[in-house]
């Protein structure tokens, strides 16, 4: 976890303290997944038609899904379609493999975990959120 503490260490900045004279964190870095990251993966899934061809070819998985079956699926127009993919895909929210003449959108699973991962770190003080979280921990060890 980089705090401010840290970042006084490694940048030489005066610390900003609380009035209980404790370091504010300011961010957190999670594997490979950081706060601009995740905001770009945000920005990107924030409208409602992105949002739906992501769901989408997240349903599909590893099989992924072309563009003909989304427009057939979302009843979007094509040029609607290719500016959302074209996002997605600069948010690197999905992977791209030409076969042949057809192109195949697949989740970019890494990071969907990543952000994730980003999202539940330290949820609910590292405790369980509910018991069934709790009743699944124990199942699975």
């Amino acid at each position: 976890m980089v705090t401010f503490k840290n970042m006084v260490e490694m940048k030489g900045i005066t610390p900003l303290e609380t009035k209980f004279n404790e370091f504010v964190t300011y961010f957190h870095i999670i594997g490979n997944m950081n706060n601009k990251d995740a905001i770009a993966a945000f920005l990107a899934l924030g409208n409602e038609s992105r949002l739906n061809v992501f769901r989408l070819i997240v349903q599909r998985g590893d099989v992924g899904i072309t563009p003909s079956e989304l427009i057939e699926k979302l009843g979007i127009p094509n040029a609607t379609l290719s500016y959302q993919l074209k996002e997605l895909v600069t948010a690197n929210l999905l992977v791209v493999e030409r076969q042949s003449r057809h192109l195949i959108y697949r989740p970019n699973a890494a990071l969907v975990e990543n952000l994730t991962e980003f999202l539940l770190d330290n949820c609910c003080n590292g405790k369980p959120c509910s018991p069934n979280q709790t009743l699944m921990k124990a199942i699975s060890t």
